[in-house]
């Protein structure tokens, strides 16, 4: 109890003399922002739950309580373009702190140090309307902005930061400029982006800073478990019931930008074909004549905010194509809003007819974009309920009635679902035997099974994956590449091995009437496959690698130091059903590699996805007219030409004589792989 009371005191103390540091002319006291009273209970009520029921088992101590700290203002200013060196050499007062002090709920250094980053935000927004967005820029001068400043140095005093500003909306009115507007219009344009920013901050409660805070506590476990507030809790509810109303993509900050890193199936996006992961959105307007709100550098929460809406409106987002990247010309796009319902989600096939080497192949292609139950139609009993075994099992028959040589399972940007689902849908390809095995917290191991021997296709077999694949897509993946009964073509999956939970924090705490409380998702389990390999990071790598533009450092589990490790159990007993032997897999690689030489198609998709990561790569933005217009039309003329080509290789009455002529040249080369392996088999 005596720690507690240094501690206290200790707090006390700082806060007497931060405050007066922090909180200037431009944040008056009645406005700063302090936890509510149940908060306390929340914060020690959840970091119990955290330290004892997390997979990882793991303690508050002073090293996680560096991270938090860390993490914490990285989440306040990701870009390091608000805060002062002297404001983050005061917060260091807390870096061996911040453990005991939450264990114990006390979080109210949590509300000071983001009332440190509102004055300091104040204090920018107030030098951009005043200062900035009167100056005459000078665009001859050759110098340039870095969009990403996650290591940068923390600027030592307000001149840095002014001149850092300087380089930002120096570089927004540029891009303005070149894109056609005049320069009042352009000057209009940043002013109004900054005052609806400055009024999302402005309407932060007490409840988003405490889920900001207590979300980075829970990050430190891991990425995937999170505290929601009680409003992020009713969308997370939206999002597992599939009726979130939006244009279906999951987004994440990168730099200034806000980016595309999934297109979900069944959305608005993918059914548009006009957004591509990787794509940036530099704006966003509501309707067909709504004003195009700028939203660089905003919070990821608020771009959300803005993009989702009712089923059925218009949302039009500006967005600087991913490959052309930050360089190229910006492009607007419209979206009607629409929900993801699981039809959406359920899988599809076609037959794909080619002729190779003077043999005909007719491939069966089934898509699937999720691993989906209806749970309370199979509860009540509904012998129609939707499946994704009982629906790919249906397809199959049907392809087999109509000749096919091989099957191809498509899991490309399938983040998983039903693990119950990717165990039976497994055994409709295996005789029986273990699919998964699961470790709990408590180190128990549990094996998920086939347990009907019945097959539904014998025949050749490839899985299609790539980054994005993940969760129950590894498990599917992962166990017929283990059994060895096809061949998995494509890139390295996302990597996500882990099992979580939701826990509603409200059944465990007597609040004051009319307040809510949060949820926490927590990890409880890993999966494993079959041979004793986790998933988790790894994920499922290819037997026959296409070009990737996507590290294992940037995309997936691999990009988050606090995900959990690789690790291995026991392997479980099973037979392999030896369809893919070790000398075909090599042969398949022997007959790619041979392609990549030979196949001037190929050979462009080797050239561009090694542009793609350049493009992505590329942070640095010139602040100089000419070059910048160059760099731009460069960019625009690369796209123009790959338009051109694209075009050029849908021919329909196939004059160019092309094995296959498929939009889609990842799935050309997946298919291409399956016919040499039907080929090897005779």
């Amino acid at each position: 109890m005596k720690t507690n009371v240094l501690v206290t005191a200790g707090l006390v103390v700082f806060l007497s003399s931060f405050s007066s540091f922090a909180i200037p002319p431009i944040i008056s006291s009645d406005s700063l922002l302090h936890p509510k009273d149940h908060h306390a209970q929340e914060a020690r009520l959840m970091t119990q739950i955290l330290t004892t029921y997390h997979f990882k088992k793991l303690g508050l101590n002073d090293s996680l309580s560096s991270v938090i700290l860390d993490d914490y203002i990285s989440t306040l200013d990701n870009n390091r373009s608000y805060f002062l060196r002297s404001d983050i050499d005061k917060f260091e007062t807390y870096r061996s702190k911040l453990d005991d002090l939450t264990l114990d709920g006390e979080i109210q250094v949590a509300f000071d140090i983001y009332n440190v980053f509102r004055q300091r935000f104040n204090e920018r927004m107030q030098y951009i309307h005043e200062v900035l967005l009167e100056k005459d820029y000078d665009y001859t001068l050759d110098e340039s902005y870095d969009t990403d400043r996650e290591g940068a140095v923390w600027e030592q005093d307000k001149a840095g930061l002014d001149n850092l500003w300087r380089k930002i909306i120096k570089s927004q009115l540029l891009s303005l400029k070149l894109n056609g507007k005049e320069i009042e219009n352009s000057r209009e344009t940043v002013a109004k982006r900054y005052k609806r920013f400055k009024k999302n901050i402005d309407q932060y409660t007490s409840e988003d800073v405490f889920e900001l805070y207590m979300n980075t506590v829970a990050e430190v476990f891991d990425p995937h478990t999170n505290y929601f507030s009680p409003r992020t809790s009713d969308r997370f509810k939206q999002n597992m019931s599939l009726s979130l109303e939006g244009i279906g993509a999951r987004l994440q900050t990168d730099g200034d930008f806000t980016k595309i890193v999934q297109i979900m199936p069944g959305g608005p996006a993918e059914k548009s074909g006009l957004l591509q992961e990787n794509d940036r959105i530099v704006g966003v307007a509501q309707g067909a004549n709504g004003d195009m709100e700028d939203v660089i550098g905003w919070r990821i929460d608020d771009v959300v905010q803005l993009i989702k809406g009712p089923k059925g409106t218009t949302v039009r987002l500006e967005i600087l194509e991913a490959e052309t990247g930050v360089n190229g010309v910006s492009k607007e796009i419209r979206l009607v809003r629409d929900k993801i319902k699981i039809e959406d989600l359920e899988a599809k096939a076609e037959v794909i007819d080619f002729n190779k080497e003077g043999r005909s192949y007719k491939i069966g292609v089934i898509k699937l974009p999720g691993f989906y139950m209806d749970f309370d139609a199979y509860q009540d009993g509904d012998p129609n309920y939707n499946s994704t075994t009982r629906d790919v099992k249906k397809l199959v028959l049907d392809l087999q009635k109509q000749g096919i040589d091989g099957l191809m399972m498509d899991l490309r940007n399938n983040g998983g679902g039903s693990l119950s689902e990717a165990i039976d849908l497994t055994g409709l390809f295996i005789k029986d035997g273990p699919v998964v095995q699961v470790k709990t917290s408590s180190n128990k191991i549990e094996v998920g099974a086939d347990e009907d021997p019945d097959v539904i296709w014998d025949g050749p077999m490839a899985v299609m994956i790539n980054r994005f694949s993940a969760s129950a897509s590894e498990i599917f993946a992962g166990a017929i590449q283990d059994y060895q009964r096809g061949v998995v073509v494509g890139e390295q999956t996302f990597g996500k091995g882990t099992v979580q939970s939701v826990i509603d924090l409200g059944r465990y705490l007597e609040v004051p009437e009319g307040e809510k409380v949060g949820q926490l998702k927590l990890t409880l389990q890993k999966f494993y496959r079959i041979t004793g390999s986790s998933t988790q990071h790894l994920g499922v790598n290819p037997d026959v690698s296409l070009p990737s533009a996507f590290e294992a450092s940037e995309f997936g589990e691999s990009a988050r130091p606090s995900a959990l490790p690789w690790d291995k159990i026991s392997s479980a007993r099973y037979e392999l059903v030896e369809d893919v032997s070790p000398q075909m897999i090599v042969q398949l690689n022997n007959d790619f590699r041979n392609r990549l030489v030979t196949n001037v198609e190929l050979k462009e998709l080797v050239a561009e996805t090694n542009e793609l990561k350049q493009n992505l790569a590329k942070t640095a933005i010139s602040l100089n007219e000419e070059k910048r217009k160059q760099e731009m039309e460069e960019a625009e003329k690369r796209r123009s030409e790959r338009v051109s080509l694209s075009d050029t290789k849908i021919d329909p009455e196939n004059k160019l004589g092309k094995e296959l002529m498929l939009e889609d040249q990842y799935l050309e080369e997946g298919i291409i792989i399956l016919s040499n392996l039907i080929s090897s088999i005779g």
